[in-house]
């Protein structure tokens, strides 16, 4: 039988579809987790093919017998359009083209006419088309939840131009806190785990920002082939998340020519301002005050003409070098932005930054197919994130810009590097062998180029300055930079994966190794001007001693005084990842696949002295999952998987960790302000430099840092779920996912406990030298080696919770329920509406403390002391009770497409962090307002949520049919109704006992408000 057309031939297809998917070993494709490539299998009448082969538009072609049963199956696919030839006796008897794959997924190809065709026949047979949307989309192969979009979505869908704003289509996916990258390092999170526990892979190499693991590099957008994002049940090839993946595979070159440009214009005239932003008003406790009563109710941040504009170019070319060996793919994306931002009335300097972003990125990859057996292929990817600006004073008693301060904005400019190589060999129809090897190279430059700020030291809060001491008038200089890095900061990683898959009857057998290291260099911050700043303070409550813990005493008079901090931590430090993995995915009959897998994750970190502090070994994370292809035709399926997931310490921990640094305070009373804006006259007031954590730049003894038996973070995870056809042109179905997080990492700073339980015990706690702060397991009881005063040795101290005084073991636990609704696109449109049920709660968010914006991986002020974790079981950072997400697009005619993204979500939780309760010391442990204490009463976080997160984004596209469709004109619209919510707020409290701080509360970051984008687009 022969079909010249898709209808009929889908038409045959669905009634014989029990044949064709019962594809037994074909269905065991060896494609995973940040896979590169995808997979071909199928069906056909037994006796009717002997072989099946694959013609790729990029040259490849293999062929493989069929199996006794009717089975064939063709894995580790580069990604590509293919035409699959049906063969017997050498000749072809069937075919399909124009197939596409997708990447870590196995695309079903069967053959039900062949038997009818002899091998003269074949000659002149019409071949049968056969397209993604003919295709069930439902692929029983898998056992993992994950999401995969196209460059046809991409290209149909308004959405942002990076990987995160992709990413969020998955179900469940939320952005991380704005805190975490200070509003420009884009984060996010999967099942409720922290923003730092995710990876992210372009062509199968891990390009997770290597210092502190928040965030990774993309591709220019154009050259984005599929993104791959997992949301949980990810084979055992792959590790170091227990969050998400997200992996991005890479545009490659075709034997036809392609080129194309796209110009893209953010107007300002088009983008609203993000809105003015007021002080509080809020009714307080008896013996409460504001830190500064005239502030309220008064304008915090204003957001006039706060607009900016972006600019967009890129371009791509590709095609053969030499047809069907040699193929190359060139993509460059340069965007650039300006645009306006006001500070809020308490920053140092009030003032408007005139910024400027460049953002650009190269993409460059070598495919050679050395013959039909063995592939090699190189890529190149450099991308930059530059950014500066200057200032122009504003006032906001009137409202106006008061014209060039001097003062320039801080300039960085990470820059990173990749070349990657990955050789594959097809040894031969069963066996498979890969090998990838990679080196990366990130630059982390952040300086200030403002004239003589080496001489001023940064002014923090001179709003607070006392008005009888500066006129009425604050004053500063010209140093608008906290902090600065060191300019050789940056980072240097390799890592090399062997991957060895053997299809043995009904099993795909799969091994290999997985290994990375990172360097880094002058990592870490420090004081900027002469090396330390000045913050001003003022008392609602003058006789209130500032911190009895730490002797410093009450300012008096009218409240008003000052402190110097001295802060760095500038070190380098390297790290270890080793892993090996076995894996089995057995086809126990046609209808049932099986997926076993082990994997052994080793992770080792080494401190500035090269020094190990963390060695953490043999970590096994068995992996199990399953997929019952419920009635043999992939309308269908249930599967479920459980697995466990360890996490590595990225380098950052490294930072006031392993090595050395500096955190000290000075307070004083004060009787003058020099031009500078320095405090002159001073008193001290207590016992002089004190240390919140002990840092006082003390030699770290590596030894001691860490707990010896410490254990990594890890994750348990169970995965149940359905997806079944509705109709020929609809699917859905749910799934219940449950996490519980078994083992944390973080610090403990309250070490005087291992002195008092040395007492207990009948040691002499002065025998030996007890660091400031210790990376433990909080809940656990962990072993603690301690360094012999006299150089006799060590001693050794165990510590359990109850030593520590922690009424709870860290705490995380997610559950979830999604369901979904989807319309794959058919030619005509496209849809899918997701809803998510879910809880985030206990008192340990994970690497990352998102309330306060605290980016110190693994070293969060969390469990530094008991005391800090009283009433801090509560809903976490990441917790959205409630999510609504829809896309679609629609191809109303040839030439108009229309398009659209909604996203709804219950509003982050709120926290209020405030000082304890008790006039004699409501800071025992000189941490200020960080305990779980508000308005005199506990606080749990979650108590109060901020408002719903709502936002719609649509899309026009216009292709004009005279340029045959390869120009086209579009306008995006984002955030239509132009909602402009807070996206967190505000978490502290006080800033001296019972002197509330007038934001708090208020909002932090909000959603970009509504902005329209203009594209021109040419392919060819």
């Amino acid at each position: 039988m022969m079909f010249s057309n898709n209808v009929s031939a889908q038409t045959l297809r669905r009634s014989t579809l029990a044949l064709a998917l019962a594809a037994g070993l074909g269905l065991t494709g060896g494609v995973h987790a940040q896979a590169t490539t995808g997979a071909i299998a199928g069906a056909v009448q037994p006796g009717s093919v002997t072989t099946v082969q694959v013609n790729g538009t990029n040259g490849l072609t293999r062929e493989v017998p069929v199996d006794a049963q009717g089975h064939y199956n063709i894995n580790n696919l580069p990604l590509g359009s293919y035409t699959v030839n049906a063969k017997k006796d050498g000749a072809v008897v069937d075919s399909r083209k124009n197939v596409s794959i997708k990447v870590g997924g196995s695309t079903d190809v069967s053959f039900v006419a062949a038997a009818a065709a002899s091998a003269a026949d074949a000659q002149s047979l019409a071949s049968v088309t056969v397209s993604a949307n003919t295709l069930p989309p439902i692929d029983t192969s898998q056992v993992d939840s994950r999401t995969v979009v196209t460059s046809e979505t991409l290209a149909r869908l308004p959405l942002g131009r990076n990987a995160e704003a992709i990413a969020l289509l998955a179900p469940g996916a939320v952005p991380g806190n704005s805190t975490l990258g200070n509003g420009r390092v884009r984060t996010i999170s999967f099942g409720g785990s922290g923003a730092s526990e995710n990876a992210y892979y372009v062509n199968g190499y891990n390009t997770t920002d290597p210092y502190k693991a928040l965030g990774g590099v993309g591709l220019p957008y154009g050259a984005i082939d599929q993104q791959e994002v997992y949301t949980g049940g990810y084979s055992a090839k792959y590790g170091r998340s227990d969050g998400g993946v997200i992996s991005q595979v890479g545009k490659r070159g075709t034997n036809d020519w392609h080129f194309g440009a796209q110009i893209l214009w953010e107007p300002k005239f088009a983008a609203s301002n993000p809105g003015n932003v007021y002080y509080g008003n809020r009714q307080l406790p008896a013996g409460y005050g504001y830190q500064d009563t005239s502030k309220v109710g008064a304008l915090y941040r204003s957001g006039d003409d706060n607009t900016k504009w972006t600019q967009t170019y890129s371009a791509y070319v590709g095609g053969p070098l030499i047809k069907d060996k040699l193929f190359f793919f060139l993509a460059a994306e340069a965007e650039k932005s300006e645009g306006d931002s006001t500070s809020n009335a308490e920053a140092n300097p009030v003032a408007t930054n005139h910024y400027k972003y460049n953002l650009p990125k190269i993409y460059a990859k070598i495919d050679w197919n050395i013959n039909d057996s063995n592939i090699l292929e190189l890529t190149g990817i450099h991308s930059t994130d530059e950014q500066r600006g200057y200032y122009t004073g504003y006032n906001y008693d009137t409202r106006e810009d008061s014209g060039r301060t001097g003062a320039l904005a801080d300039t960085s400019k990470i820059t990173s590097k990749f070349a990657i190589a990955k050789y594959t060999s097809y040894i031969t129809d069963d066996i498979t062998l890969s090998a990838t090897y990679a080196k990366g190279w990130t630059d982390d430059y952040l300086t200030n180029s403002t004239p003589n700020i080496d001489q001023q030291p940064y002014i923090f809060n001179p709003a607070l300055q006392n008005p009888a001491l500066n006129g009425g008038t604050p004053i500063t200089n010209l140093n608008s930079s906290q902090t600065s890095q060191d300019p050789s900061a940056g980072t240097r990683t390799h890592g090399l994966r062997l991957d060895l898959e053997w299809q043995l009857g009904d099993h795909h057998l799969a091994g290999g190794i997985d290994n990375m290291h990172y360097k880094g260099i002058d990592e870490g911050t420090s004081t900027s001007g002469p090396g330390y700043y000045w913050r001003y303070f003022h008392s609602a409550n003058p006789d209130t001693p500032i911190s009895v813990g730490q002797g410093v005493g009450a300012p008096g008079g009218d409240g008003y005084y000052t402190r110097r901090v001295i802060f760095s931590s500038v070190t380098n430090m390297s790290l270890d990842q080793r892993a090996q993995y076995l894996e089995d995915r057995w086809q126990v009959n046609d209808k049932v696949l099986v997926s076993i897998g082990v994997r052994n994750d080793g992770f080792k970190n080494f401190n500035d002295k090269n020094k190990p502090y963390v060695n953490n070994q043999a970590q096994w994370a068995p992996r199990l999952g399953a997929s019952w292809d419920v009635f043999g035709d992939s309308s269908l399926k249930i599967y479920g998987n459980l697995g466990r997931y360890y996490l590595a310490l990225p380098n950052n921990v490294a930072v006031r960790g392993a090595s050395s640094s500096t955190y000290t305070y000075e307070y004083f009373n004060y009787t003058g302000i020099d031009a500078n804006g320095r405090p002159t006259g001073l008193t001290p007031l207590g016992q002089g430099i004190v240390s919140p954590d002990g840092e006082f730049g003390q030699p770290i003894d590596a030894q001691s840092v860490a707990a010896r038996d410490l254990k990594s973070q890890y994750q348990d995870e169970a995965i149940f779920g359905f997806d079944k056809q509705l109709g020929s042109e609809w699917v859905t179905g749910a799934k219940v996912t449950v996490r519980k997080l078994r083992t944390a990492i973080d610090d403990v700073c309250d070490t005087g406990k291992i002195g008092e339980k040395m007492t207990r015990e009948g040691l002499d706690p002065d025998s030996v030298v007890i660091p400031g702060c210790i990376i433990f397991n909080p809940g656990d009881t962990n072993t603690f080696s301690l360094a012999n005063v006299d150089g006799s040795g060590r001693t050794e101290v165990k510590m359990n919770q109850q030593d520590w005084g922690f009424a709870q073991k860290a705490k995380r636990s997610y559950y979830a329920l999604d369901m979904y609704l989807e319309h794959p696109f058919d030619g005509k449109w496209q849809g899918r509406l997701d809803y998510t049920f879910s809880r985030s709660y206990g008192n340990t968010e994970g690497q990352t403390k998102s309330d306060i914006g605290q980016t110190d991986i693994s070293k969060t002020q969390d469990w530094d002391s008991a005391l800090l974790m009283d009433n801090a079981n509560g809903l976490l950072a990441n917790d959205r009770t409630h999510q609504i997400k829809a896309y679609g697009a629609y191809q109303l005619t040839d030439q108009w497409l229309v398009s659209g993204n909604l996203r709804l979500a219950s509003g982050s939780p709120k926290s209020c962090l405030g000082f304890l309760d008790g006039e004699a010391d409501p800071d025992p442990i000189g941490y200020g307002s960080s305990y779980h204490n508000c308005n005199g009463q506990p606080s749990h976080p979650g108590d109060k949520r901020n408002p719903w997160y709502r936002q719609l984004d649509l899309a026009v596209t216009y292709r004009p049919s005279y340029f045959e469709n390869k120009l086209a004109f579009g306008l995006s619209v984002f955030n239509v109704t132009n909602e402009r919510k807070p996206l967190n707020s505000y978490a502290t409290y006080e800033a001296l006992p019972q002197t509330v701080l007038n934001n708090y509360d208020l909002g932090q970051f909000f959603q970009n408000p509504r902005y329209a984008r203009l594209t021109a687009t040419y392919d060819f």
